[in-house]
């Protein structure tokens, strides 16, 4: 049977003045609202692109909202009576 969805996702960057940069993935599925967080310090010698905090800050959120979901699946997948195996197996397509 076909499936189709839309996900929404807002992506917000927040940087102060110490060079810190904060970022926060929101992921809106229509029932249920995720947020993955990230960070990115500038070092204090380096020069200060906002650039680079931003891509780095958005990238851990990123992977921290992708783990969310992972375990979210597992939980769905062992909820479906799957028991888990002693070895931990990639989920869905490799990549």
């Amino acid at each position: 049977m076909p499936h189709t969805a839309e996900w929404k996702v807002r992506l917000h960057l927040f940087e102060d003045d110490d060079g810190t940069t904060k970022a926060h993935v929101v992921l809106d599925t229509g029932t249920t609202a995720l947020t993955g967080h990230g960070t990115a310090h500038c070092h204090p010698a380096d020069a200060n692109v906002p650039e680079i905090g931003d891509e780095l800050a958005a990238g851990r959120a990123m992977e921290n909202l992708a783990q969310q979901l992972l375990d979210i699946a597992e939980r769905d997948i062992e909820g479906m009576g799957v028991t888990r195996p002693s070895t931990r197996q990639v989920t869905g397509w490799p990549t």
